[in-house]
């Protein structure tokens, strides 16, 4: 690969660094967005559809639509690790495209069920599907920004989950009119509609995405090898020593299956090494507990918010509506948060700051009188949940080096955040309704939970700093060379590296 530290001048630099920025926003971002979209639609629209006769229609009683909710995320969970594995053998757009055509059809077979079996198959089915796409993104991302670009992309991309919900009820209320059109009810016209949209879209993911920097059609060579250099840069390592360097690339070379035409930098093996260094590591811990104590709120308030509208006196087309404001104040708060972070660098203390506001919601709903207040409420919890999960994605991308442990840490993580999934499915039981105090209480604990770990990681990444500009981490470098030479790793020594710096 060239190098450009000699090449253009600063200005030059900068308008190719637009240029190719742009051309990356342009042709990715809308892409992955509306994945993402379709996604949390497919998911989460069965709320709409409950309240558009689902249950009833299905005959559904006692904890069954609860239970047909957390099957969803046991294989959801289970197949997260496997996916990012995957990505990168069969190729991002490739697997990517995959999984949205499964899930796609997966959502169309919901609008066929007749019996609470059927619900529970389909579920698991869809939890196989899509459990690859979150942790799959964030992965293809971070590939593709620099470590301070990549939030705003993230949160962009993040946003179409709470936009979702606002769309969701937009479009719900459109689609409830079909009911009885060939002789169809309305809340399968939901599955049947979004489905073959979400189809459609998976043939737009595999023709137009790009695999990666190094495929990416819509820039020139010049511009390839430069986004190639400075995602290199980024890092900002020195060497570990030019004739060390020097031989650990060339052996990577000889054990890289990739054709020696497409080696611009070095390839990592797969390794089991780095999955365990990524699911054990304390970032993808600390984060991880995080994220299993506010995404419960994020779960919880997707598939019931529907529900406790109708519990405020607002039915049919109406109750659809209703559910929109709230997500529209949050699509706000999680792009504006994203810009913020990535201007200062800073991941941590806004989810530090946001999440009080999740707790003020909780607190406003606990103890409203009036059903006014209680609304009011949701649009903070919206707003303050919506926004800190992109931090969250963001943070351990930052603070994760090589392409392995960077996968396994993102999807442990994202692991974690949908096993709440389980909780949230329970905690909002109908006896409980219209004001559900049992379970904002329990949100309200979890979210607590959240905010001690979210403080608990900024203090390990403010003393792991500290210690390494003190050059008490000098000896990785050591141990690397050892684990390399010893033949236990072909990795790069990545966020070993005690010039590496986390991202607070």
């Amino acid at each position: 690969m060239p190098e450009f530290a000699d090449g253009p001048d600063d200005s030059t630099r900068s308008a190719l660094e637009k240029t190719i920025l742009r051309k990356l926003d342009l042709h990715i971002l809308p892409i992955v967005t509306l994945i993402y979209l379709a996604s949390f639609l497919d998911r989460t629209n069965i709320g709409n559809a409950r309240i558009a006769g689902l249950e009833k229609d299905l005959n559904l009683h006692g904890t069954q639509f609860d239970t047909a909710l957390a099957v969803f995320f046991i294989t959801y969970i289970l197949c997260e690790i496997p996916s990012n594995v995957f990505l990168r053998k069969f190729r991002a757009h490739r697997w990517l495209g995959f999984l949205v055509a499964a899930w796609g059809i997966t959502t169309t077979l919901m609008g066929l069920i007749r019996t609470f079996t059927d619900l529970v198959a389909v579920r698991l089915l869809l939890g196989l599907c899509e459990g690859g796409l979150v942790p799959g993104v964030v992965l293809y991302l971070s590939s593709m920004y620099k470590r301070h670009e990549l939030q705003r992309r993230i949160g962009l991309f993040f946003a179409a989950s709470s936009f979702s919900g606002a769309f969701g009820g937009l479009l719900a209320s459109a689609i409830i009119q079909m009911n009885g059109v060939g002789n169809i009810a309305g809340w399968r016209w939901f599955f049947i509609l979004e489905g073959i949209a979400t189809v459609i879209l998976s043939i737009v993911t595999i023709t137009a995405l790009p695999s990666d920097i190094r495929t990416a059609k819509f820039l020139t060579k010049d511009e390839r090898d430069y986004a190639l250099w400075r995602l290199k840069q980024d890092c900002e390592l020195p060497c570990i020593d030019d004739d060390y360097q020097a031989a650990t690339q060339k052996e990577a070379h000889e054990h890289s299956s990739v054709k020696s035409e497409d080696l611009d930098q070095e390839q990592e093996v797969f390794e089991w090494r780095e999955l365990r260094r990524g699911i054990f590591d304390a970032h993808t811990l600390l984060t991880g507990l995080a994220s299993f104590g506010f995404t419960t709120s994020l779960y919880s308030f997707s598939y019931f918010f529907p529900t406790i509208v109708t519990g405020l006196g607002y039915s049919g087309v109406q109750a659809q509506l209703h559910t929109v404001p709230p997500y529209a104040v949050a699509v706000f708060m999680t792009v504006a948060v994203a810009f913020l972070s990535d201007r200062t660098r800073l991941r941590d203390p806004f989810v530090i700051v946001l999440l009080p506001l999740t707790m003020m919601g909780y607190i406003i709903a606990i103890v409203a009188t009036t059903n006014r207040v209680r609304y009011i409420g949701s649009c903070f919890i919206a707003s303050g949940t919506y926004a800190s999960v992109p931090c969250i994605f963001t943070g351990l991308a930052n603070n994760t080096s090589g392409h392995y442990k960077r996968a396994a840490a993102i999807a442990v993580n994202i692991g974690f955040a949908n096993a709440s999934g389980f909780v949230a499915t329970f905690i909002y039981t109908p006896d409980q309704g219209p004001r559900y105090k049992k379970g904002h209480t329990i949100a309200l604990g979890l979210m607590v939970f959240g905010w001690v770990m979210i403080v608990a990681h900024l203090l390990y990444c403010l003393y792991e700093n500290k210690a390494r500009r003190e050059g008490r981490r000098d000896s990785n470098i050591a141990k690397y060379k050892a684990l390399r030479d010893a033949g236990l790793t072909r990795a790069p020594i990545g966020d070993r590296h005690p010039k590496f710096m986390f991202t607070p």
